[in-house]
């Protein structure tokens, strides 16, 4: 806290006896967060002042996508278990975490087209649409698109963990199990199916959901997981929505550097649905 001189207030600090300040022999915070590494990563490939905006803006995305597939894994997990209250608290945190995430646009939209244009060659053919952390997010909610693979024979290993990621059961499948063995009537195939597939709706898990609905008070558990599920995908297209928007406002109409339709492909995304049933509902009740 500064005084009316704007000096350090050291009397602040000096009544503080306990502070640590010798660290030659322990560990520091910096340490701890391994900052040395984190604050050196923004290397810009050109000039220009707001090419570090740009690398900031996604390197944070990228983290926090990082904690919102650790929470949602580790929820899949619980729920697997019969642990339902331990995830409501993981997917509690992925919504969280999905407004910081949103924010992120606001402040890169600080950017004029001019600005970005400076800098926008040295991409290459480097583009969002590439983010691996992004692609697990949509296989651990069910949206499974096998060409999207490719991208990422460049590395082995990241592309073995990808395999993993996309033959794993999402979200939605063991939520649907979890309607199945509260003894809700759920079609065979629907529990049997290959998860390596994007989920198509079907009426008997359209119909559970209702019962859930309808009956709050005996599916209280269930209830609450659906709401946790459309706060999630809610959030997620809020994420898409502010994403085309700040491309809209900073390139226009252009394609992107990854070679999409940019804007257009983005207007497409936006139509997807994660958790088609628990939509549905909202017509039906």
């Amino acid at each position: 806290m500064l005084n009316k001189n704007d000096q350090p207030d050291v009397n602040a600090t000096s009544s503080e006896t306990n502070i640590h300040t010798d660290f030659k022999n322990n560990m520091t915070y910096g340490e701890y967060l391994q900052l040395d590494k984190i604050l050196s990563a923004q290397r810009r490939l050109s000039g220009h002042h707001d090419e570090v905006l740009f690398i900031v803006i996604h390197q944070v995305s990228e983290l926090w996508m990082k904690l919102i597939l650790h929470e949602m894994h580790s929820a899949i997990e619980s729920i697997t278990n019969d642990d339902l209250s331990s995830a409501f608290k993981k997917l509690a945190r992925v919504s969280k975490t999905q407004s910081q995430i949103i924010q992120a646009w606001d402040v890169l939209s600080t950017m004029t087209p001019s600005e970005y244009m400076e800098f926008r060659d040295s991409l290459g053919q480097a583009s969002g649409f590439q983010s691996y952390q992004y692609r697990m997010i949509e296989f651990a909610l069910g949206y499974k698109t096998p060409h999207v693979l490719k991208i990422y024979e460049k590395d082995p290993e990241l592309l073995v963990e990808l395999k993993k990621a996309y033959e794993a059961p999402g979200l939605y499948d063991v939520a649907i199990r979890a309607l199945h063995k509260a003894g809700l009537a759920i079609d065979e195939e629907v529990l049997n199916r290959d998860v390596t597939r994007t989920y198509q709706e079907n009426e008997t898990i359209r119909q559970a959901w209702t019962t859930v609905y309808r009956n709050p008070k005996q599916y209280w558990d269930l209830y609450e997981l659906a709401e946790k599920l459309v706060d999630i995908e809610d959030w997620l297209q809020q994420w898409r929505f502010r994403h085309m928007k700040t491309v809209e406002r900073i390139i226009g109409f252009k394609m992107g550097t990854g070679g999409s339709s940019g804007v257009g492909y983005l207007k497409k995304v936006l139509d997807q649905r994660f958790f088609p049933e628990l939509w549905d509902i909202r017509t039906i009740l």
